[in-house]
């Protein structure tokens, strides 16, 4: 990191990877010392993760210090322009997210109506955790996911592979290290999700803006999951809806991509 730089953005596209993997470690390491001594790591996971993310927070703190913009990032969050950008990739890669799990929706209740002897079932039921659980995940899905997520794979990695490999690359790279961190069932959603928010970022060199998409995100998902929505979005006549809309997403999703890589390669030239 060049310290010698002042503007918030230019001193977090300076930050090495090599010092972000530094500050990985040292973050896991203490992470790990913790969890052996101190017994309620075992008890929640989301203890371990919540501890990472201040550990990482405290990293890109130490490595921002003294730089001017971070005021001006934050209202550009509410520029019109911004907050309909904002609005129009949240809604696409919300709806984007249930393509599947609504296309086996609508496969069973179309195979239902035609044999009603078969049957697809979806297992939409929610686990029920104790109030402290589910307290950690939401400061850590909600609250230190889009923060830390951010920072790491479009403010850093992101960043970083573009100048050494090219724009396309960088963004597949840097979207699949980000896809692994989600479940199995939803790596392809993430993936997608992490190349969108590699153009906004592009786009407005502000990763505040990213991190907004990603934390209304976050957001919306867990309130379905709390209300126990997904049994009522993907029930008949719903499911179809929900199905349509996705598609209408991926179309969406595919011709924000194309003109976002479009554009950056123009920048590059």
């Amino acid at each position: 990191m060049d310290f010698s730089v002042t503007n918030f953005n230019v001193r977090l596209r300076s930050i090495k990877l090599g010092e972000l993997l530094v500050a990985i470690i040292v973050a896991s390491f203490i992470s790990i010392i913790l969890a052996t001594f101190i017994p309620e790591y075992s008890q929640y996971d989301d203890l371990f993760i919540l501890t990472m993310h201040i550990l990482l927070l405290a990293f890109f703190i130490y490595a921002l210090r003294g730089t001017c913009g971070l005021k001006d990032d934050i209202k550009d969050i509410f520029k019109p322009s911004n907050k309909k950008e904002i609005l129009y990739l949240f809604v696409l890669n919300f709806f984007f997210a249930f393509i599947f799990i609504a296309f086996i929706a609508v496969f069973g209740i179309l195979l239902t109506s035609v044999d009603p002897s078969s049957s697809v079932t979806l297992d939409l039921s929610t686990v029920d955790v104790g109030p402290i659980y589910y307290f950690l995940d939401l400061l850590t899905g909600i609250i230190g996911a889009p923060l830390i997520e951010e920072l790491i794979f479009r403010g850093v990695i992101f960043n970083r592979l573009r100048l050494r490999i090219g724009l396309i690359w960088a963004m597949v790279i840097s979207s699949i290290l980000f896809a692994l961190l989600h479940d199995p069932d939803t790596m392809i959603s993430a993936f997608v999700f992490g190349l969108c928010m590699c153009i906004l970022y592009l786009k407005t060199d502000n990763i505040f803006i990213p991190m907004t998409v990603h934390f209304l995100n976050n957001l919306f998902s867990y309130g379905t999951d709390l209300l126990q929505l997904n049994g009522f979005l993907f029930s008949s006549p719903f499911a179809i809806i929900i199905f349509i809309a996705s598609l209408l997403s991926l179309i969406g999703i595919i011709f924000y991509l194309y003109k976002g890589i479009k554009q950056g390669r123009t920048e590059d030239i």
